[in-house]
């Protein structure tokens, strides 16, 4: 049951959708977990509204999103930094913000990082595919990407949290660590001591599917492998010796060898790193 409350697409932005925790356990059908990128920043949003821990946000990408509630509502904007505005006033990035009706809602630019996400007060009232409300871009299972004039029902609002102490934000490094993956022999002990503490620049194709890294080739043994699973986190290396790291909505299975895996707690890290950005790879 809603309770009436809607929300109104009115520019998507480059690419808006929606996202929960993800699907789980359909790997083995080849659909995707997908599900929120920067897990951390939406895990935040939803708390600021009272939400609970499966419902779904809207996660942008870069360039932002207008919004326009037909009743008034409680948000929250987390994630890459950004101008919010609600009409003409600037709002807090970061903590709950309530929307009268009929009043339009800027989420602006990334000014740092790339995703922002938005909660909203009584979550978002989508049915769920296989389990999940999170739209995946690599076989676009799940809610189709937000297009102007789409409307978003809500559930009925919660009572909202506390209000939590202001978040010190640390700048950190971009390192990403590595445990050996399953294909680690792939390198040989040169490349592995190569690979410890490289740099790297992120590609310009990179996306919700992978991380592609661009830099000083790793030289890999050669042959060919069957295909076999793919796990978030994965780094595969291509013939062309550039690591790609596999995010949310990665394929279930690939051919190239999996020579480690990124620690679970940097993947959030992957969601905010900008095409040009440098990246250290540390063995864990």
């Amino acid at each position: 049951m809603t309770d009436g409350r809607t929300v109104e697409v009115i520019d998507p932005g480059p690419l808006s959708t929606l996202q929960d925790r993800g699907r789980r356990g359909w790997a083995h059908l080849g659909v995707p977990r997908a599900g929120a990128l920067d897990r951390g920043a939406a895990a935040l949003a939803r708390r600021l509204v009272g939400g609970g821990p499966d419902d779904a946000v809207v996660e942008t990408t870069v360039g932002g999103i207008v919004l326009r509630p037909r009743r008034a509502v409680t948000l929250a904007v987390t994630g890459a930094t950004c101008d919010v505005r609600v009409g003409v006033r600037a709002v807090a990035h970061g903590a709950p913000v309530t929307v009268p009706g009929g009043v339009l809602v800027t989420v602006g630019p990334a000014s740092t990082g790339v995703r922002s996400y938005v909660a909203f007060g009584g979550g978002l009232a989508v049915s769920p595919v296989l389990g999940s409300r999170s739209t995946d871009t690599l076989a676009w299972v799940g809610p189709p990407r937000l297009a102007a004039g789409d409307v978003l029902v809500l559930g009925p609002p919660g009572p909202l949290p506390a209000a939590p102490a202001a978040p010190v934000v640390r700048p950190r490094e971009p390192v990403l660590r590595l445990r050996r993956g399953p294909r680690a022999e792939w390198l040989d002990h040169e490349g592995w001591r190569r690979l410890d503490g490289a740099s790297y620049a992120v590609a310009p194709d990179s996306d919700r599917i992978g991380l592609r890294l661009t830099g000083r080739p790793l030289r890999r043994r050669g042959g060919e492998l069957a295909s076999e699973g793919i796990v978030h986190g994965a780094v595969q290396l291509p013939p062309s010796g550039q690591p790609v790291v596999f995010l949310a909505d990665h394929p279930t299975t690939g051919g190239y060898p999996v020579v480690a895996v990124v620690e679970d707690d940097d993947l959030d890290l992957c969601a905010q790193l900008r095409p040009g950005d440098e990246v250290r790879l540390r063995l864990a």
